[in-house]
């Protein structure tokens, strides 16, 4: 149950403009969650870097940085083809 939960307060970026995804990050933390992850692959990852920066800079000068995990993820397109793309997720703390 508890995985259900923490799976709400995930921000996946995408191809939306990034003020989107911090404007989704602000309500999760309006709404009383303590912890946001903001996650993005391949070149959307840099997106995701200023999602949590303009969260820490601007909004929410009490937000840390937690944790940074990166890595890489291997997706299979619906031709077969198996390619790697690089991960990253940013955990957010308000304090």
């Amino acid at each position: 149950m508890t995985e259900e939960k923490k799976d709400d307060n995930v921000i996946y970026v995408g191809k939306k403009p990034s003020m989107g995804y911090v404007l989704a990050a602000l309500t999760q933390f309006t709404n009383g969650a303590k912890e946001v992850v903001v996650k993005a692959r391949g070149k959307l990852t840099a997106k995701a870097i200023t999602v949590a920066e303009v969260l820490r800079n601007r909004y929410l000068p009490e937000l840390k940085v937690k944790d940074v995990k990166i890595g890489t993820e291997e997706l299979t397109s619906e031709d077969g083809k198996v390619s790697r793309v690089s991960s990253i997720e940013i955990y957010l703390v308000k304090e």
